[in-house]
């Protein structure tokens, strides 16, 4: 029953921001069906607002399980979308063994899992360096990649774009723990992402 409610009340909150975000920012997308419609996948975008993981949650077109950083949830609106959206909360600057198994978990379950390389909004632009979260997950599990590059949504240019490219497949490297590959693979996914971002 319990999941019934929160089923409910996802399509609920998903319909508001959708309504919400068509009307504000006439969103377009563009590559949906590079997404597959079931079986496990990995989103990755670029990260430049707290919009994005919204949007992504209302264009990918399928259940879909977000990385957070524990600390938003000190955001009561925040809070509310995280249980919502089911999000999978992670403890920043530390190896959080729960939320690895959880991500892990939901791959191995043929769900889409979601997390942004930068760790941060606008990482790459403050100079952080990209997170190998995603390549890790990804050589974990065999699961493709599909890049999200998000423009838009800013003074002088409010229409957003969020475009999907093709999946990216990493398998030939399942169970591969070198960190020269780990670090391949993650240039690869963010060089990908910033294309579709341009």
């Amino acid at each position: 029953m319990k999941n019934v409610f929160k089923s409910i009340g996802r399509g609920i909150v998903k319909s508001a921001i959708y309504i919400y975000c068509k009307i504000v920012y006439r969103f377009e997308v563009i590559g949906k069906e590079n997404i597959p419609k079931k079986g496990a996948v990995i989103i990755c975008g670029n990260h430049r607002t707290y919009l994005d993981p919204p949007l992504i949650e209302i264009t990918v077109g399928r259940y879909a399980r977000f990385l957070a950083k524990e600390e938003l949830t000190k955001n009561k609106f925040l809070a509310l979308l995280s249980i919502v959206f089911d999000a999978i909360l992670v403890k920043r600057d530390s190896k959080d063994v729960k939320a690895l198994k959880e991500s892990l978990q939901t791959l191995k379950d043929g769900d889409c899992l979601a997390l942004f390389p930068e760790g941060t909004r606008n990482g790459i632009a403050k100079g952080e360096k990209v997170k190998d979260g995603a390549a890790f997950f990804a050589l974990r599990s065999g699961a493709p990649v599909i890049p999200c590059g998000i423009k838009g949504g800013e003074k002088g240019n409010r229409k957003v774009t969020i475009t999907y490219g093709k999946p990216l497949d990493f398998s030939e490297y399942k169970g591969n723990k070198d960190k020269e590959v780990l670090d391949k693979v993650t240039d690869e996914i963010m060089d990908n992402i910033l294309e579709l971002a341009k």
